[in-house]
């Protein structure tokens, strides 16, 4: 916040009074860095890119020109550490995966702050730090065995440091989900649920920090599932066990993750939304995905999370949320879509208005009404390789999945090619693990359709 003005306040603040207003001062001063604003739009701010603005220049962008008053990077880079000083903007940093199992020793984790942290606070507003991104759905096992003493491990570090408001968590795709639907019976997945979340979402509650979740509706996207994934008008999706209506599927997901965390025990930890967002362009045949409904979604987004409504399940309750990501990066490696999620171009023009600027606060309104439609398969996208769909086939048949029906003399097995089996596989995957966007990401070779793949005698589950 900007200096406090005594001198306008009057001529009638004396004695008791200004001790009283100074201690207010102060403890305002402290919960506005604390990272913790309920209604706070922030922007993941990546690097993939070879064409890229300074990182001082898009600080005082940020400050200058948007309502975004805080960041997300995914590694504590320090030339956007040095630029964000005495911005105010807060500022979330993150370990590498990879190092890790190295901050469960204390005298690594004290060296780490004293290399990410330490140079460049209090002048930059450091808040958070996450103990890697996405270790439990992507792994290895012994990141996931080391990660909760990671985090322990450095808010030690912190504490020992003077630092300890600086807050330790870990962002979770919702592949950490069983189910999502219908909310209400949302729960983690059995094995991490007590043995990993259980003990990591009490840490979060002694420690007054968030559990970070990274939900993306633009997975579970489809043409007729626009309105309901973008904040469009939609009719409503019922959940029959609370009565509960759904008219966006942000919505859904997060109360599928509160539901979780509920079932454990602890539905008072903060929950905050690390990473979600649109591309504007993705691949051909997913002609829904557009820069409209990129508007749809973001803008929407950034109405409904400052609108302070909450969700069905979580009524008035606020989620700091980041968008991703700031900039189109021409370098990141996947899907077309990856490399289109910015929501400014290099040179700071907006690809669209998403409500974050602070001359045009109000973002377009979304695509028109589309009818509701309830299957869904996940089949093969077409540019998968051969190679690509073999190792589908290899891991879905290795997680105790039924594979006869593409064996010799199976309902499936004709035609005999990795393309028709790995698509059978991959829908019985997604379909058995609780229908969720992620179980059918298959490293960006899966796609989700609202048409059934079904033929013959084989018929795909939905």
């Amino acid at each position: 916040m900007d200096s406090f003005n005594f001198r306008a306040m009057g001529s009638t603040l004396h004695g008791h009074h200004v001790v009283v207003l100074l201690v207010f001062v102060v403890l305002l001063r402290l919960t506005s860095s604390s990272g913790a604003s309920g209604s706070s739009i922030g922007v993941n701010y990546g690097t993939l890119g070879d064409n890229l603005p300074p990182p001082a220049q898009v600080a005082n962008f940020l400050k200058t020109k948007t309502i975004i008053d805080r960041i997300k990077l995914f590694d504590a880079n320090p030339d956007i550490l040095r630029a964000f000083a005495n911005t105010g903007i807060a500022v979330t940093i993150t370990v590498p995966n990879g190092e890790i199992p190295n901050l469960t020793q204390l005298p690594l984790a004290q060296q780490w702050l004293a290399n990410n942290v330490k140079p460049f606070v209090p002048q930059t507003n450091i808040v958070r730090i996450l103990v890697g991104n996405e270790v439990l759905h992507w792994g290895p096992q012994n990141l996931i065995d080391n990660l909760n003493a990671a985090m322990s491990t450095l808010h030690q570090a912190l504490v020992q440091s003077g630092l300890a408001h600086i807050q330790v968590t870990t962002a979770h795709s919702l592949g950490i989900l069983l189910r999502s639907q219908p909310p209400s019976t949302g729960r983690f997945r059995p094995g991490w649920d007590t043995g990993v979340l259980k003990p990591m979402l009490q840490f979060l509650r002694e420690t007054k920090s968030p559990f970070v979740v990274n939900p993306y509706p633009y997975f579970g996207s489809t043409a007729k599932l626009l309105n309901y994934c973008t904040f469009g008008r939609y009719r409503g999706w019922p959940d029959r066990y609370t009565g509960k209506v759904y008219f966006n599927m942000f919505d859904s997901l997060m109360d599928a993750v509160y539901s979780s965390m509920k079932a454990l025990g602890y539905p008072d930890v903060d929950i905050v939304v690390g990473e979600t967002g649109w591309p504007t362009v993705a691949e051909p045949f997913q002609t829904w995905v557009t820069v409209e409904s990129a508007v749809g979604y973001n803008g929407g987004l950034v109405r409904h999370v400052n609108s302070g409504k909450g969700t069905p399940l979580m009524p008035g309750r606020k989620f700091e949320t980041y968008i991703f990501s700031l900039f189109i990066e021409d370098q990141k490696p996947g899907p077309v879509a990856e490399r289109n999620f910015g929501v400014f171009r290099p040179d700071f023009t907006p690809v669209y208005d998403a409500g974050i600027m602070l001359t045009n606060p109000h973002p377009q309104p979304g695509p028109t009404p589309v009818p509701r439609q309830s299957k869904q398969w996940c089949v093969p996208i077409p540019a998968a390789t051969d190679a690509q769909l073999q190792a589908n086939i290899d891991y879905v048949c290795s997680q105790g999945i039924d594979c006869t029906p593409i064996q010799a003399g199976g309902a499936c097995f004709q035609p005999d090619n990795r393309r028709s089996h790995s698509q059978y596989v991959m829908n019985a995957y997604y379909q058995t693990k609780g229908h969720q966007p992620f179980n059918c990401d298959f490293s960006g070779t899966g796609i989700i359709t609202d048409v059934d793949p079904s033929y013959g005698t084989c018929r795909y589950v939905a």
